[in-house]
């Protein structure tokens, strides 16, 4: 079974250069999973933007730190099954942490996760996903997580405290494709940041003159999505049908102009 994990969508220039990635490649894929919690000029997402992923291909919609950052997707996530926040958000916070899909006569649990260093005060990633993955153990064949985090070292002891136990997981957030992909103890594909979508000519889709000039006043700027350098950062896993871990993985590095 082929999975297609993609990074952080930035803005209508993300969404452009990943809806063109999908009419070229996206029957390949058994799997689609999308991170769009900035696919709302640069933060936040709604349900339009939301349902014209889903309708263009993608299975699954993770978020993260920036998932409420639009109001009218609170009431959006508690109907979806298929856009998903932070498990570790609190209980009472809208719509799901993970959900359950059925592909090839494979259930395959979707997970979103979000680190805690450097980020908004959440319940610990590491308690939420052991407690998560006892629950899940029987009841699904294939699990995936993205975990939305960053810093580097918390993705790495993430992967190795789920080695083996899910077939993916990979992390999210800091927009900057790594180049440390691997196969964890033979089972589980991992990689510390699967990158960006958008516009790369800025600073992690942003651009770069507005950072630059936060960097040096220290005062408020209000930032805009960068519109040049279109890129597509995602990985494609390819997860053995008959002992349901993964078997490769490969990152997508591509400009717009060459998918």
């Amino acid at each position: 079974m082929k999975f297609l994990l993609v990074g952080d969508i930035v803005g209508y220039q993300g969404e452009d250069t990943l809806n063109k990635y999908l009419a070229k490649h996206g029957e390949k894929y058994d799997v689609i999973v999308v991170n769009a919690e900035n696919i709302d000029n640069g933060f936040g997402i709604t349900s339009q933007k939301a349902n014209n992923l889903l309708n263009n291909g993608v299975d699954v919609i993770t978020l993260g730190n920036h998932s409420f950052d639009k109001k009218d997707v609170y009431e959006y996530l508690n109907k979806t099954k298929r856009v998903i926040r932070p498990y570790n958000f609190s209980d009472k916070a809208p719509g799901n942490g993970y959900t359950i899909i059925e592909k090839k006569n494979k259930k395959i649990a979707i997970v979103s996760l979000q680190g805690k260093v450097y980020m908004n005060t959440l319940h610990c990633p590491f308690i939420a996903i052991d407690s998560l993955l006892e629950d899940l153990k029987e009841k699904v064949d294939i699990i995936v997580v993205d975990f939305h985090a960053e810093v580097t070292s918390e993705k790495i002891a993430m992967g190795w405290n789920v080695a083996g136990k899910v077939s993916i997981i990979y992390g999210t957030h800091t927009h900057v494709q790594t180049a440390d992909e691997s196969i964890l103890n033979n089972k589980t594909a991992y990689i510390t940041d699967v990158g960006m979508t958008g516009g790369h000519d800025g600073v992690i889709g942003m651009n770069k003159k507005e950072v630059i000039q936060k960097f040096k006043t220290g005062l408020p700027v209000k930032f805009t999505v960068c519109e040049t350098n279109k890129k597509i950062n995602a990985i494609e896993v390819l997860v053995d049908d008959k002992t349901n871990y993964a078997i490769d993985i490969k990152r997508i590095n591509l400009k717009y102009e060459e998918i």
